[in-house]
């Protein structure tokens, strides 16, 4: 990026700001002040002409999208398997799934990361994701945490990754997977369903057994070449020199391990070549009598056994203890958990590395330790018997870091946070595991307030990081581990808030109500009025919307009613709540104006836009779109006091996007129908989703006459809902439907068909359904384009009559209008009367109703006045075939 009329320094801090760091965050990185960096992002928004740092984060990952990200850093030359290497790539030309299958130790890793490295056949990037520190049923979130992406509403996180990888030529490597094999397989197998161009690299010590799969097995080194240059590469590094003979010695010993070389190469400066050899000898010959287990396990044993013996005291009670942490630890986490000064654990962290005990990713900032030192060091932690002391440090860390995270969200911008959690995300999971399992030894009494503190903070850090099913579950979890009723009602209402903005109408319903019972048992009035009135909105507001049995109607019915029984009537957010109940449990005038008064009581953004749409409910009900339009414009302004990372703001903002776009349309305030999609796309919930942004622009730059940007948008859409492998859903029918009507303005009947009967079945459009008036309206609309350009073709009558409803009920009224006039029919001046209403509450069909008046009197300045309305919202093909009208009418004139 330097080269783009940037320096050296400003394409550092345009990378930094792609991975979402803060001006502090990218000072802290480069050694640089914060002012300096105020100074280059200046620079850059200048030099790109970007509006502010969102879109200049958004050129830099672009950028950088054939980047493999998560690749680890080499730290020493890579030795030998030019005939695996060439295996691998040979086995990709035949399999989009390759497995590098071989025992602990034995450098799958590191081939895989060799491999990776070294190839450019994947222009689209992907991502390396280490599963070791990884859970069972957290594999898509590791992937996704790797790649950048996030959960949507009704796009779950394996939908996400499909998108993102599903773009081009891809590759994902998944390293260390034996552990997790079946939720692998099961993700590996979905993403090359959907992911036609996608490669997969997996590092495991067995197959995945998915169809398709080419295994390449990796064996130890031989002996006596590569596995020798290996050593004498790293005995070099570490200070002394050793022959061939006796290095050949010593690889033999060690069975051409690669782990087992490298650490014994790293002890070779004290021993000599000739004293490590001796040494090996003794230890092995120890093991030589055992029983079972394979030889290169126990020559991996030896190594790190005597290892660990040369050790000294500090350096073995450091080693220990940093077996608790799952995934890479920073100096800080490690103070925390073994105790210490900074520099004292600095210094042990220093020498161990250089013993190759623990690898420190110097890319990263962190340490960490390979597997299968893990587990030798565990085993340690656990003969020592500070097994339990250690693992009551590490919860006391985790709920420590979960509590600063979740503090840092508020000052952190947009989603710059994201990478800290990402970092920290597998060893705060683990450290919540090993804290509410029967099996472990953390003391229950002390730890059992941490775990649901911690529980509590990762549900609030997985919704902010758009893990909702996650979000979800670690509330669930927090209110079991809740100290008391009343904790636990308030983590039950929130979980409910998280499935409500997951598209999980019915999960929330019944939360509420498990949260108005805990409430219920902890004497808290109020709290139950406010999760029974919450149950009642959710059912009546959001049918359909993730119900998968409809709640019983009686039931529901008597919500309201005995949340007023229970609440204080004087607590405004209590009436509030009671209120907004009553008031879609009616869907009157008078309530919604009462829900919508107590709501803007109580000073809180989503009670009023929750409110608000109650009032956009009635007002629609009663025909005035208008009204509604405005009611939906006041939504979008409450949307900045929203806190994105709140899950009871996550259907509110969703919802006032969707409903200002929905009757910017529907009144025909095209330019506002615009703008309300683009804030769409440009929100982190809707936005990112890959066909639902593009679905909300198409109708709006149809109606415009931009033809080519509206055609372009819906082949991403389609693109888009394809690679994640779904049907399309009813809310693509909209966009369904206005393409073919491009399609035929533009001449293409073929295409107009096709795209037609597409959005009736995807609709299941019937006469009664709320989609039909969108095809009347279609159908109308071509029958005057025929019509007025003299072209052959069906010259039928619309699919049906006009009616006033949903998006498309004003369009449909007043073309029909138009067509009674261009056909001649008997009763076109009073249907064009007739249509009038439509015109006052939709300035689209305002316009089509006075270019039907100047075609039926004749009337050129009526026609004049059309063309001026028609510009007036953005309608410029429209505006030029009345203009086409007005020069036909003077010629014939």
């Amino acid at each position: 990026m330097a080269g783009e009329g940037m320096s050296e320094r400003e394409a550092e801090v345009l990378a930094a700001l792609g991975h979402r760091l803060t001006n502090a965050q990218i000072a802290a990185r480069l050694h640089i002040s914060v002012r300096t960096v105020e100074s280059h992002v200046s620079s850059l928004l200048r030099k790109h002409g970007a509006a502010d740092r969102k879109e200049l984060a958004a050129l830099a990952r672009e950028s950088r999208a054939g980047e493999l990200t998560g690749l680890p850093a080499a730290r020493t030359s890579f030795v030998g398997r030019s005939a695996e290497r060439a295996e691998i790539t040979a086995a990709f030309e035949s399999s989009r799934l390759v497995t590098l299958a071989g025992p602990g130790g034995v450098g799958k890793t590191r081939l895989a990361v060799a491999v990776a490295g070294a190839s450019s056949s994947f222009p689209h990037g992907g991502a390396f994701v280490d599963l070791v520190p990884v859970r069972d049923g957290f594999v898509a979130e590791a992937v996704a945490a790797a790649l950048g992406v996030a959960e949507r509403p009704g796009q779950p996180l394996e939908d996400a990754i499909a998108d993102r990888l599903g773009r081009g030529r891809a590759l994902l490597v998944l390293d260390n997977c034996e552990h997790l094999l079946d939720p692998v397989a099961a993700l590996v197998d979905r993403l090359l369903a959907v992911c036609p161009a996608t490669r997969v690299l997996v590092t495991s010590r067995e197959r995945l057994g998915v169809p398709g799969e080419r295994v390449v097995s990796v064996e130890p080194l031989p002996p006596g070449s590569d596995a020798v240059e290996l050593f004498l590469d790293r005995a070099e590094a570490a200070g002394f020199a050793a022959g061939r003979d006796v290095a050949s010695r010593i690889c033999a010993r060690l069975d051409g391990l690669p782990l087992a070389i490298e650490l014994a190469a790293a002890r070779g400066a004290a021993l000599g070549a000739d004293g490590l050899l001796a040494v090996l000898d003794d230890n092995l010959r120890l093991l030589a009598g055992g029983r079972g287990g394979d030889q290169r396990h126990r020559s991996l044993r030896t190594v790190l056994g005597w290892s660990h013996d040369l050790l000294e005291e500090d350096e073995r009670a450091l080693f220990r203890r940093l077996a608790v942490f799952a995934g890479e630890f920073g100096l800080d986490a490690v103070v925390a958990v073994t105790g210490g000064s900074r520099s004292a654990a600095a210094d042990v962290l220093g020498r161990l590395v250089d013993k190759s005990l623990v690898v420190h990713r110097r890319d990263a900032g962190g340490w960490r330790l390979l597997e299968t030192v893990r587990a030798f060091a565990a085993e340690r932690l656990e003969e020592c018997g500070e097994l339990p002391d250690t693992r009551r440090r590490h919860l006391a860390w985790a709920v420590e870091t979960a509590d600063a995270l979740t503090a840092a969200r508020a000052d952190d911008p947009d989603t710059a946070w994201w990478g800290r959690f990402d970092a920290v995300a597998d060893d705060l999971r683990a450290a919540l595991a090993t804290a509410v399992s029967p099996a472990t030894s953390v003391d229950r009494p002390a730890g059992g307030g941490e775990a649901h503190r911690l529980a509590r903070s990762l549900a609030r850090l997985t919704y902010g990081r758009r893990f909702l099913r996650e979000a979800v579950a670690r509330y669930e979890q927090a209110a079991v581990l809740a100290p008391g009723e009343g904790e636990a009602a308030r983590d039950l209402a929130d979980a409910a808030e998280c499935a409500l903005a997951f598209a999980r109408a019915g999960q929330a319903y019944r939360l509420q109500l498990g949260a108005a019972e805990r409430a219920r048992a902890a004497g808290d009035g109020n709290a139950e009025a406010v999760a029974l009135a919450r149950a009642a909105v959710i059912a009546e507001r959001h049918p359909g919307f993730g119900f998968d049995d409809e709640p019983e109607e009686e039931r529901v019915r008597a919500l309201p009613v005995e949340a007023a029984a229970v609440g204080d009537p004087d607590d405004p957010y209590v009436a509030a709540h009671v209120a907004a109940a009553r008031a879609w449990a009616t869907r009157r005038p008078d309530t919604a104006g009462r829900a919508l008064e107590a709501a803007r009581a109580t000073g809180d953004p989503v009670l009023t836009s929750s409110a608000l749409d109650a009032v956009i409910c009635v007002a629609d009900r009663g025909g005035r779109a208008r009204e509604a339009y405005r009611l939906a414009g006041e939504r979008l302004d409450l949307l900045p006091a929203m806190d994105g990372d709140d899950p009871r703001t996550g259907i509110e903002i969703v919802d006032a996007l969707h409903t200002a776009s929905f009757y910017a349309v529907a009144v025909g305030d095209l330019p506002g129908a615009l703008e309300a999609a683009r804030m769409a796309a440009d929100d982190d919930v809707t936005g990112s989703h890959p066909a639902l942004a593009h679905s909300r622009l198409v109708p709006p730059l149809v109606l415009t006459g931009d033809f080519d940007q509206a055609l372009a948008r819906a082949a991403e859409m389609v693109d888009g809902q394809a690679r994640v492998d779904a049907p399309p859903g009813r809310w693509m029918t909209p966009a369904l439907g206005m393409v073919a009507l491009a399609h035929g303005l533009r001449g293409d009947a073929v295409a107009c068909r096709a795209w037609r009967a597409r959005a009736i079945a995807v609709g299941h459009i019937g006469p009664a359904s709320r989609h039909a008036p969108l095809i009347t309206f279609i159908d109308a609309r071509l029958a005057i384009h025929r019509a007025d350009l003299a072209l052959e073709g069906d010259a039928v009558a619309p699919a049906g009559e006009g009616h006033g409803g949903g998006m498309f009920g004003r369009y449909a009224i007043a073309s029909v209008a138009e067509l009674a006039v261009v056909r001649g029919d008997p009763d076109a001046a009073e249907r064009v009367a007739a249509a009038g209403a439509a015109g006052e509450e939709n300035a689209w069909a305002a316009a089509c109703l006075k270019r039907a008046v100047g075609r039926l009197r004749g009337d050129r300045e009526a026609l004049s006045e059309s063309a001026e309305m028609w510009g007036r919202i953005g309608a410029a093909h429209e505006r030029e075939a009345t203009l086409r009208l007005i020069k036909s009418s003077d010629r014939s004139g």
